[in-house]
């Protein structure tokens, strides 16, 4: 489950929204009631939804959402009136007043949408520096020059060492790189 911070400039709308949200089963990480507090909260987290209302003593909820990390998305829940009417990335709007059920609905589909985020992220090859380029390059020469192997069995024999022992490419190359040169 995500993590959730929530952030109303009346604290009793955001308990009342903790209630249900707990309730639920889900877990509410922080409640703020200024917009400085609820940047804060998401700062320190590594993604989720932030739930909050339009305004806040230090600032509009359009400000917290352009300092709002990338990883994080925003529930607005305001009346028909305060909702701007334009697209914006990883902002969801909810009118008051609102139903339990919409509120649930709502998250869960934030959740599944962060979920497919995650997914899509991981399975993007990982950007590795030169070094360790050059450290992975040489682990399949070597490998190429005392076992016979092609470029393409040299990497495979490599992420399988990897995947076997639950370390990464490079850590890998370098023990293949210290005990063939040893030996």
């Amino acid at each position: 489950m995500s993590n959730i911070v929530i952030a109303f400039s009346k604290p009793e709308v955001a308990v009342g929204i903790k209630k249900i949200l707990t309730q639920s089963g889900y877990s509410v990480q922080a409640v703020c009631t200024t917009g400085a507090q609820a940047l804060a909260s998401v700062n320190n987290l590594e993604c989720g939804i932030l739930i909050c209302g339009c305004r806040f003593m230090d600032m509009m909820y359009m400000e917290i959402h352009d300092y709002l990390p990338p990883e994080f998305q925003m529930l607005l829940i305001a009346s028909p009136s305060s909702i701007q009417e334009r697209e914006v990335s990883n902002l969801v709007c909810l009118s008051m007043p609102m139903k339990v059920h919409e509120l649930l609905q709502t998250i869960e589909m934030m959740e599944g949408d962060i979920q497919r985020r995650r997914r899509r992220m991981r399975r993007q090859p990982k950007h590795r520096s030169q070094e360790d380029q050059q450290i992975i390059r040489k682990a399949k020469e070597l490998l190429m020059a005392r076992n016979s192997f092609t470029e393409e069995e040299a990497h495979k024999y490599i992420q399988k060492r990897s995947m076997d022992n639950g370390t990464g490419l490079v850590e890998v190359a370098q023990m293949i790189l210290s005990l063939l040169q040893e030996g």
